[in-house]
C-alpha cells in the first residue's frame, strides 16, 4: 500500500518506496453473484437534464450521526473496521489528488496546460480505495482521466505535472500529455486515450501475471460511457474463460461524455453486464473510501485464490465536466451541490476529527503541506526543459538502434 507522504523535491515521492499503515482487515462480504440488486435509476426530464439518483444504500455519509424526526441524536456510531493511521493515510492522498486538480485546472485556464484535460475533482475515493486494498506489485491500468492514480501510488507531484507541461521531466517524458501518464516503477501501467481500449489490455496484463505466477493482478478501470465497446465484451469473456486475476471497474459517474447512462444504455445498473459473463459482480458506493477499499479486497483475495475476475461498478460522481472544455449545462446545479454535501474526503475528515483521530489544526497543517507541494511541482515543471527533437526516435522501438530513414 502506498504511503501519502509528500515529497516534492524527489522524483519519487516516499509512498513508492514505504508501506502506508496497515489497514485492518475489513468484516468479510461476499461479492454479488447474479442476485444483487440495486434501487439506482436515472430519471429523465424533457429538458434534457438527467438527475442521477441513487438509493441511500449506496449513498456516502449514511452512518455519520444525525438527528432523528423527534430532533434526537441518532445512535452512536458502530466501531470503526479501519485505523487511525488509515483515515489519516485516505484524509492525505485524497487531498493531494484534489489539490492537485484544482490546480491543474487553473493552470488550463491560464493555458500553461495545453490539449485536453480531464480533472478527477469528486472521484477521489475511487484510487484511494483501490491502493489501500491492493499490494505492491500489482498493476494498475485506466482511461485518460488518469492524474489522481499514479499521485495515488507514490508518483512525484513533480513528474505528474511536468507531463502536463509536456517536460522532459514529466512520468512519460512530455511524450503524453494528460492523457497518457505512465509509471512502470508503481505499476501504473498507464491512462489510454480511446475509449475502452485499455479494457484488452488489462486482460492482457492480468494474463502475463498468470502466465508467470507472480501472484499479482491488475485492476483495470473505465467510464461509463466505455461499457459500450465491443472490446470490453470480448476481454470479459477471455478473461472468465481463462479466470485471468484482473479486477474490472466501472467509475459510473453518470454522463460518460455528456450524455446520461439512462440515455445511452438499456442496462443502467451497469455491473449486471459482467452477470451475462458468470463473472461476479457488484455495484459499491464510489463516494466512500471504506466500501471501495472493501470491494476491491474481495475482490483482489478471488483473483489471487485463482477464481478470476471481478466487476465492479463504483457509483461517483465528478464535480467538473467531462473535460475542461465542457461547460456541463446536462445537469443541475442542485444535483451537483447534493453530491458535493456528501464528498468522499469530508467524509473522512469528519470521521477523523468525530474520533479524534487529529485536531483542526493538525489537518489544516496537512493542507498547508499538500498546497506547498503542488505548488513546488508547478515550479518544477515551469523550470523545466521541452524533450529534444531526438526523443522522437525513442521508445517507439524495443530496437535501440532502429535504423530509421531521416528526410
Amino acid at each position: 500500500m502506498a504511503d501519502t507522504k509528500v515529497k516534492a523535491a524527489s522524483t519519487k515521492t516516499a509512498a513508492a518506496k514505504a508501506s502506508a499503515p496497515k489497514l485492518a482487515k475489513a468484516a468479510a462480504a461476499p461479492a454479488a453473484n447474479g442476485k444483487a440488486k440495486s434501487a439506482a435509476k436515472r430519471k429523465g426530464a424533457d429538458n434534457g437534464v438527467v438527475t442521477v439518483a441513487q438509493p441511500d444504500s449506496l449513498l456516502p455519509g449514511t452512518d455519520r450521526p444525525t438527528a432523528n424526526a423527534s430532533g434526537k441524536p441518532a445512535p452512536a456510531q458502530p466501531q470503526l473496521k479501519y485505523s487511525k493511521e488509515a483515515y489519516l493515510s485516505w484524509y492525505e492522498q485524497m487531498q493531494l489528488m484534489r489539490k492537485f486538480e484544482e490546480k491543474a485546472g487553473q493552470l488550463y485556464g491560464q493555458q500553461k496546460i495545453k490539449g485536453f484535460c480531464h480533472l478527477y475533482i469528486g472521484q477521489e475515493a475511487c484510487v484511494a480505495g483501490q491502493v489501500s486494498a491492493l499490494e505492491k506489485g500489482d498493476k494498475y491500468i485506466t482511461a485518460y482521466r488518469d492524474h489522481a492514480h499514479p499521485l495515488a501510488l507514490g508518483t512525484s507531484p513533480n513528474a505528474v505535472m511536468a507531463e502536463l507541461y509536456a517536460k522532459a521531466t514529466g512520468c512519460s517524458k512530455g511524450k503524453g500529455g494528460s492523457m497518457h501518464m505512465f509509471d512502470k516503477e508503481v505499476g501504473f501501467m498507464g491512462g489510454h486515450g480511446i475509449v475502452g481500449g485499455q479494457v484488452p489490455m488489462g486482460a492482457g496484463i492480468a494474463f502475463a501475471e498468470k502466465y508467470n505466477k507472480t501472484g499479482k493482478l491488475c485492476i483495470c478501470s473505465m467510464g461509463d460511457g466505455a461499457v459500450r465497446q465491443g472490446a470490453l465484451h470480448e476481454a470479459f469473456n477471455m478473461a472468465m474463460l481463462w479466470k485471468l486475476p484482473v479486477i474490472f471497474v466501472i467509475e459510473n459517474n453518470g454522463y460518460a461524455m455528456g450524455t446520461s447512462v439512462a440515455r445511452t444504455s438499456n442496462v443502467t445498473d451497469l455491473y449486471k453486464i459482467g452477470l451475462s459473463y458468470d463473472m461476479p459482480s457488484e455495484p459499491v458506493n464510489g463516494m466512500r473510501v471504506e466500501d471501495v477499499h472493501e470491494a476491491v479486497a474481495r475482490a483482489a483475495e478471488r483473483a489471487r485464490a485463482g477464481e478470476g475476475p471481478t466487476l465492479l461498478e463504483f457509483k461517483t460522481y465528478r464535480y467538473k465536466g467531462h473535460s475542461m472544455s465542457d461547460p456541463a449545462k446536462y445537469r443541475t446545479k442542485e444535483e451537483l451541490e447534493d453530491y458535493r454535501h456528501r464528498d468522499a474526503i469530508e467524509g473522512v475528515r469528519h470521521t477523523i476529527l468525530t474520533n479524534s483521530f487529529a485536531t483542526e489544526e493538525s489537518l489544516a497543517a496537512i493542507d498547508e503541506r499538500i498546497k506547498a507541494a503542488v505548488q513546488a511541482s508547478v515550479d518544477f515543471a515551469e523550470n523545466s526543459p521541452y524533450p529534444t527533437p531526438n526523443e522522437l526516435y525513442k521508445d517507439v522501438y524495443v530496437q535501440a538502434d532502429y535504423p530509421y530513414i531521416h528526410d
